[in-house]
């Protein structure tokens, strides 16, 4: 059994999984949605992975360079030392604000620290997939690796140590400092140790700078500021979208089917992750991620979506890749999303909620508020024509619809954003008028998702199962947390949903058959949920308890197996970070309040 013992180094156009021995086990190029080079993760023999192997027995440790990701691997034997400083070039250019280098390529720093080490390299670059056979050519300043059917799909390695011997595989001595880098296009200027250490010094002052700029706290810095940084990675700069994950078909149970592709941005995640960096004091990727929501509502009558492409696509065909085994030989291995063409009538809950910071916190030029205006009201009227109609919910069940309570809620939260926004505007008929509709789909809900036999609210109107999202009614301020029914729901749902101090999304049958993993996030909607309604000192263990299941580099995935806590699902997982800092959050918000209350 092996565990999502990854590292991930990123520059906000595609990111790479390192594994905690060194070995480039995923990496996609040039883009996050890009064919994988390296695909070991999801294919021991055919995927392909890029690592340093000393000739004698070595142990590793890994670690981040403090507030930056750029990823340190020290190997350490009797006879040396050294570490590599795994890292993908990200800096501001120039006097342009906007404009940043961010290259499809890889540095390996590598740097000795005591010895002599004598190392092969294991280079096996795959081509679309490992769909189609890989040639090298070796030249004297590089070694371009390209499919055999298409040569233009290639990428080149430089590097300080013999290429013969690299592609080879034959013993290398590093007597000093040495480099390889890995680059999606053919460099046009001369590479050499003090590029490299030029290249790390600003993606390294970078990262520093963008930490620096962060809301700090005091208890749990570390695992905020990975965090941070983490969602900042996952975050594609050309156009502003907030990936869910940065990998596909990591299975959310071993041997089972439930494997999919997250290298998409879904409104919802998106929406949680903005929100979220707004509140630590990031408000550019907020105002990046707008203008991706302006960018893919191109008219007034635009019909939305519940994702999107990282480049606003419409269409997400979903594909099975037959011929790779799979994650622990966990099939299929699926690229692209069916989940495109869902019905979830939550998501423009999130989106009209982060459209209403943007009017409070930093509107734009005129223009650029009556273009959002127009968002508005066009999500309005979705949820208008929408929300009394079943959906395939939060949980994108993929056989059958239903009357989900959660949805409801989301199409609540939308109306009730939007009336905010028409306040902030003077639209005091559209205040009243989208008032009087957000209160009805309130009483429906009260009318309907009420279950006396649960003692609480249920998952939806034609059952009485419990439901983890239930959780956020409190969150988004469809009921105070004091209400004795959210109250009482929060005790229904630990109840039914609560197994070895890790969270089900739901227990009941679905297309798939009954979930058998916790979802990670779950687990800190119940810490919150404990910690309004008053249950402080068990929401803390609660916490503290569940950040103890990250890997060694404090980083989550989608799930956690119940027994023996291990990750599963995609890697590194926006939802599950997020949490993270939300929760840090409210419990530094309590403290601050508690400083100002006297007896």
């Amino acid at each position: 059994m092996k565990n999502l013992d990854y590292g991930v180094i990123g520059n906000c156009r595609t990111a790479a999984l390192i594994s905690k021995e060194g070995s480039i086990d995923w990496l996609c190029f040039p883009d996050f949605d890009s064919p994988f080079v390296f695909g070991k993760i999801l294919d021991d023999k055919k995927g392909g992975c890029f690592s340093i192997v000393p000739e004698v027995e070595f142990s590793c440790t890994q670690k981040y360079i403090d507030q930056t990701n750029i990823l340190c691997t020290t190997y350490v034997s009797k006879e040396f030392a050294f570490e590599v400083l795994d890292f993908m070039p990200r800096y501001k250019t120039g006097d342009d604000a906007s404009g940043y280098y961010l290259p499809a390529e890889i540095y390996r720093y590598i740097r000795v620290i005591r010895g002599t080490p004598v190392v092969t390299i294991n280079y096996s670059p795959q081509s679309n997939y490992a769909l189609e056979e890989t040639q090298h050519k070796l030249s004297p300043r590089h070694i371009r690796s390209s499919s055999v059917l298409n040569e233009k799909n290639s990428v080149y390695l430089y590097s300080s140590m013999d290429l013969k011997k690299i592609i080879n595989k034959e013993r290398i001595e590093i007597k000093g400092d040495e480099y390889m880098l890995l680059s999606y296009n053919q460099k046009l200027i001369d590479v050499d140790l003090r590029r490299v250490y030029l290249e790390y010094s600003r993606t390294k002052v970078y990262w520093l700078n963008w930490v620096n700029r962060s809301k700090r706290y005091h208890k749990y810095e570390d695992m905020v500021e990975r965090s941070m940084l983490i969602l900042k990675l996952m975050s594609f700069q050309p156009s502003g979208a907030v990936l869910a994950a940065i990998t596909t078909s990591i299975p959310e149970t071993i041997g089972e089917v439930r494997n999919w592709d997250y290298r998409f941005c879904w409104l919802r995640d998106a929406s949680m992750s903005i929100e979220t960096l707004l509140s630590m004091g990031h408000q550019g990727a907020a105002k990046r991620f707008i203008g991706f929501v302006k960018r893919i509502i191109h008219s007034k009558d635009e019909k939305f979506q519940i994702m999107y492409g990282i480049r606003g696509e419409r269409i997400l065909t979903e594909k099975i890749l037959t011929h790779l085994s799979g994650y622990e030989n966990s099939t299929p291995v699926r690229v692209g999303n069916a989940a495109y063409q869902q019905k979830q009538n939550d998501s423009l809950g999130y989106l009209m909620d982060v459209i209403y910071k943007y009017y409070l916190y930093f509107p734009g030029t005129l223009d650029e508020i009556e273009d959002m205006w127009e968002v508005t009201k066009n999500i309005v009227r979705t949820v208008y024509a929408e929300w009394r109609l079943p959906d395939q919910g939060i949980w994108e069940i993929r056989n059958g619809t239903s009357h989900y309570v959660f949805s409801k809620v989301m199409s609540w939260v939308a109306l009730d954003r939007a009336v905010r926004v028409a306040e902030l505007l003077g639209k005091d008929i559209y205040v009243i008028e989208w008032g009087k509709e957000a209160e009805v789909i309130r009483e429906d809900i009260h009318l309907n998702g009420w279950k006396d036999e649960l003692g609480g609210f249920s998952q939806a109107y034609d059952n009485a199962e419990p439901d983890a999202s239930l959780l956020l009614m409190e969150e988004y301020g469809f009921i105070e947390p004091s209400d004795p029914r959210y109250i009482s729901t929060v005790k229904a749902i630990k109840r039914g949903l609560l197994h070895n101090g890790l969270m089900y999304r739901y227990k009941n049958r679905d297309d798939f058959g009954n979930p058998s993993s916790a979802f990670t996030i779950c687990t800190f909607w119940l810490i919150r949920a404990l910690y309004v309604t008053g249950e402080v000192e068990e929401a803390k263990s609660l916490f503290d308890e569940i950040l103890n299941y990250s890997n060694h580099l404090g980083l989550f995935s989608e799930d956690l197996d119940f027994e023996t806590k291990r990750q599963l699902g995609n890697f590194p997982q926006a939802y599950s970070h997020l949490a993270i800092i939300n929760t840090v959050e409210l419990f530094a918000d309590e403290m601050i309040r508690s400083r100002f209350i006297r007896p």
